[in-house]
């Protein structure tokens, strides 16, 4: 592995995430309490999908172990079925990219907001000073009788 995992940037060789594959399977399943062929059943069922290494073991993150204990526990506490747990894992992870999207387009929109800003003030700097505002003229009911002159013979 490179230091990257789904959709990760590079951190560097040895810079460690919670999302850096580092526990073998035994390791993985002695800290999140379950028995390794328990891991193996959720890897195949795609509740947990571990990085694997060249030789296809897997290797798990911190995020994988959170995740195995998440798993557990509603399963064992809640009583939710493995299909049912599969299905709240993509909702979260959608609402989880929902949410990023929607940060993605607040700061373009405060961005556009300031440009906006920015030139609507270059505009009103560049108003002609000399210019005096426009004021209605105030309407009465006078009546005006025009008559043209005489023409004298």
């Amino acid at each position: 592995m490179d230091g990257r995992r789904r959709g990760d940037t590079f951190r560097g060789p040895y810079e460690l995430t919670e999302e850096t594959p580092v526990y073998v399977i035994s390791v993985a399943a002695q800290l999140s309490g379950l028995h390794p062929q328990t891991l193996r059943q959720y890897d195949r069922l795609g509740l947990v999908s571990p990085d694997r290494t060249a030789g296809r073991g897997r290797r798990y993150s911190a995020r994988d172990i959170e995740l195995l204990r998440t798993v557990q526990q509603l399963s064992q506490d809640e009583g939710i079925n493995l299909a049912g747990i599969k299905r709240i894992i993509e909702l979260e992870n959608q609402v989880a990219a929902l949410q990023s999207r929607v940060a993605e387009l607040q700061s373009a929109l405060d961005g556009a907001a300031a440009a906006m800003q920015q030139r609507e003030a270059a505009v009103h700097a560049s108003y002609r000073r000399d210019l005096v505002p426009y004021q209605e003229v105030q309407q009465t009911s006078a009546l005006v009788v025009w008559r043209p002159k005489k023409a004298k013979d």
